[in-house]
């Protein structure tokens, strides 16, 4: 059950989406270089301190969602059904993130964030933030205190469907495809953790043997003509 917010805390929201949805606007109207924090702090109406109580660097401006997807990914590991196997519950929070950010009412923000080092630069490390996130998530659900080797890398491989899939031709189909591969180095990686429990092992091993079928997920290519022949199973 999600509970109310108090009208502080409603005021505060207000106040950052007014912020974000200000510095978008100039942003596209203006370009990213152009407009400094100084100019967005007086398009919106409020102090310089105020804007940085909200958003500790410029390019945070741009990922204001930033937090909320974050969770999202984690949330898609604790919050699922008990009986839901992990990469089904991924693979939709994924479908869902796609969904949103491969609209046409999103592509002058990517257009903007791939002609800006500095926003790719700043995207990476948040893609690495909610790698590290999710890994954490996933070896909680698994019982462990801190992630594998096998827990990392199957969630770097989530995270980076997100932004493989969101440039493809066919983001939907893409997401899919891609989460068979993820699914296909799952149910390795899964059997490996299972074994290492009794052995004290990272149980990262298993990833040598889904080889270059998943050695894609970190490349930055389209994936629309990928064919994988990995029947659909769920693993817990």
């Amino acid at each position: 059950m999600t509970v109310p917010l108090g009208r502080r805390e409603r005021k505060k929201a207000a106040t950052r989406q007014k912020i974000a949805d200000t510095a978008l606007r100039l942003f596209l109207e203006r370009g990213y270089d152009a407009v400094g924090i100084r100019d967005v702090a007086a398009a919106a109406d409020v102090a310089v301190t105020t804007l940085f109580s909200h958003f500790a660097a410029k390019e945070a401006l741009v990922f204001e969602r930033d937090a909320e997807f974050e969770h999202r990914l984690a949330h898609a590991v604790s919050g699922r059904a008990p009986h839901e196997p992990l990469i089904s519950a991924l693979r939709r929070e994924i479908h869902a993130m796609v969904r949103h950010c491969a609209s046409a009412d999103a592509a002058p923000l990517w257009r903007m964030i791939d002609e800006s080092p500095a926003l790719r630069q700043y995207e990476e490390s948040m893609r690495l933030r909610h790698a590290q996130s999710l890994a954490t998530a996933i070896a909680a659900d698994l019982g462990r205190a801190q992630p594998t080797t096998a827990c990392r890398t199957i969630a770097r491989f989530v995270v980076d469907a997100h932004s493989l899939a969101r440039t493809a031709a066919h983001p939907e189909t893409a997401v899919d495809e891609i989460f068979r591969m993820i699914e296909a180095a799952w149910a390795v990686a899964h059997a490996e953790l299972i074994a290492a429990a009794g052995s004290g092992g990272d149980g990262g091993q298993g990833f040598e043997a889904v080889g270059a079928g998943v050695a894609v997920l970190g490349a930055d290519e389209q994936v629309d003509d990928l064919e994988v022949a990995v029947p659909e199973r769920g693993f817990a």
